[in-house]
């Protein structure tokens, strides 16, 4: 008798990539996925990754960073791939 493959689980946490306003960068923090869609879409990550950054921050003795900008994880490489395509057709 044949095995049915499984249905995908559905995943409980989405992945970002944060931009700093130092120019650092912090790729694949976890946010719950419940947090997120709706009508506010992904701005409850930005709450969440900023109190993960507090806990971090007190945890090391230094001060939280200020976050710049907040992507979803592969996101920014496909702004970025877009981005090269249009410069390269202007040339």
């Amino acid at each position: 008798m044949a095995r049915k493959k499984s249905k995908p689980l559905e995943a409980s946490f989405v992945l970002f990539d944060v931009f700093y306003e130092d120019g650092s960068r912090s790729s694949n923090r976890r946010v719950p996925s419940e947090l997120l869609g709706g009508i506010d879409g992904d701005d409850p990550a930005l709450d969440a990754i900023q109190e993960q950054d507090r806990v971090i921050a007190e945890k090391s003795g230094r001060r939280p960073l200020t976050i710049k900008s907040l992507v979803r994880a592969g996101e920014a490489e496909k702004q970025a791939a877009r981005q090269a395509e249009k410069a390269s057709r202007r040339n």
